[in-house]
């Protein structure tokens, strides 16, 4: 069966963004001032074979908790759908 990941990493609320206080400072710069807070993160999208669906939520966990998203300071969420 085939199936598609799409993940997003996003840093913990607690650890400090600079790229997005970056951001931030720009949006204000044009004038858009209404911008309480931004983060920037990562979407990754994965396309997999597997033989079920827990099996592709498997390789999904582990390609997340082991590669993609550094636990220390990032969280993670997926969705997966059947290609």
């Amino acid at each position: 069966m085939k199936f598609i990941a799409e993940i997003n990493v996003m840093p913990q609320k607690e650890i400090l963004d600079p790229q997005g206080k970056a951001v931030k400072l720009g949006l204000h710069n044009l004038g858009i001032d209404d911008v309480s807070d931004v983060r920037i993160g990562k979407h990754i999208t994965l396309a997999l074979d597997a033989d079920s669906e827990a099996a592709a939520q498997q390789q999904v966990e582990t390609a997340c908790s082991k590669l993609l998203a550094n636990m220390i300071m990032e969280d993670y969420t997926y969705s997966l759908k059947e290609a």
